[in-house]
């Protein structure tokens, strides 16, 4: 029998950033699955504070080269690994110039949210997903983490519904106290109505908030995992009456084994 395959993407990982909630189950949530046997996957962003010669990550070749469109602009998609030896498990950065040379992740040094935060997540999204496609891995789940990654969900369901290494898969979005303080570009909807994407599909994204922007991830996901052990209240609210597979925040000692029987009750 095959073994399942668990595609994790993660707003962060440590060692590459620094420790936070998301950092820590980004490096040891794929490594418990694997142990437990499942095939896995893992993808962040090259974020600019990710020390590329501390950490050893190189480009690859045969993956970089593509261009992706992002409000008529086209950009290079360069994707770089890593290893973590004692998890036996490689991360893909996914790294442009426009979008992941700045000294910082998500916020200026002053704390401040970059303006370009939209296109950055877009681009990371569709990254992701091309080049899982250029590896040719059908993952059974995609399991992401961190608002960042708030666009794969849809993308799955609408840009990359015909592909068939996408027919089978589910999605499972965790949801973390991690939330931007200022709503997303106003144009955000009209950069991402593009084939397969309606703008009736997209239409929450015209106020694009915290808790529109992840009601809508959450909208076209199969499954929600309360992440934080305190979330918006209203989007807790709103994934409890969905009638979508839930999972409520887990204890660090036993979110793996947790996270792993989830999994399977929904493949």
């Amino acid at each position: 029998m095959e073994k399942k395959r668990v595609l994790f993407i993660s707003q962060e990982i440590t060692p590459y950033l620094p420790e936070s909630e998301i950092a820590e189950i980004g490096r040891y949530l794929p490594q418990g699955i694997q142990e437990r046997g499942k095939e896995i996957r893992t993808f962040m962003p090259r974020f600019g504070n990710v020390n590329e010669r501390r950490n050893q990550l190189h480009e690859v070749i045969r993956l970089s080269g593509m261009n992706l469109i992002i409000n008529d602009n086209d950009h290079p998609l360069i994707i770089k690994v890593a290893s973590i030896q004692a998890a036996r498990m490689q991360v893909y950065f996914i790294d442009n110039e426009d979008y992941f040379q700045r000294k910082y992740a998500l916020t200026d040094e002053n704390n401040i949210e970059f303006d370009d935060n939209d296109e950055r997540a877009i681009f990371f999204a569709r990254g992701v997903l091309e080049t899982v496609i250029k590896l040719r891995w059908s993952p059974d789940i995609i399991h992401c983490h961190g608002w960042f990654t708030g666009m794969v969900p849809l993308f799955v369901k609408k840009t990359y519904r015909d592909n068939p290494l996408f027919a089978n898969t589910r999605i499972v979005y965790s949801v973390y106290d991690d939330h931007f303080k200022t709503p997303l570009n106003g144009e955000m909807a009209r950069k991402i109505a593009e084939d397969g994407i309606d703008v009736n599909d997209i239409s929450i994204l015209s106020e694009p908030t915290f808790e529109n922007y992840t009601k809508l991830a959450l909208n076209y996901s199969d499954a929600a995992i309360k992440g934080s052990a305190a979330i918006n209240t209203n989007i807790e609210q709103y994934i409890k009456t969905s009638g979508m597979h839930y999972l409520d925040f887990q204890p660090k000692e036993s979110y793996i084994d947790s996270y792993f029987d989830f999994y399977n009750k929904i493949l």
